[in-house]
């Protein structure tokens, strides 16, 4: 609830307008419910922009508001905070997570 739950909701609704740009440029945080887009990204990745934060992964001038939680939460919290975000999505989001994750792996990424 403290580091996560605070920007994306406790329903995992993200903010309002999270597509729009806000005044700073930044973008407001994204639902990790199945309307957002967090499925759309195998697990290395999340987990990566989890611990590292988006900027780091993104790199260039890419500023976020989400922080990087390296050192605030353990690869084991991060694990299970990811887990509990896919154990809310429907059966159909979780397959087509589960396959996004098997392409990639057999891409060798």
């Amino acid at each position: 609830m403290a580091q996560c739950a605070s920007c994306h909701g406790p329903g995992l609704g993200g903010q309002a307008n999270w597509r729009e740009r806000l005044p700073n440029g930044r973008l407001p945080a994204p639902p990790h419910d199945k309307s957002g887009h967090t499925w759309h990204h195998p697990d290395a990745q999340l987990f990566d922009l989890t611990k590292r934060g988006p900027a780091a992964v993104v790199g260039g001038s890419y500023e976020s508001d989400m922080p990087a939680y390296a050192g605030i939460l353990s690869d084991e919290d991060i694990v299970a905070v990811l887990s509990f975000i896919k154990s809310t999505w429907p059966g159909k989001t979780q397959r087509r997570h589960d396959d996004i994750n098997m392409r990639t792996k057999k891409a060798g990424n």
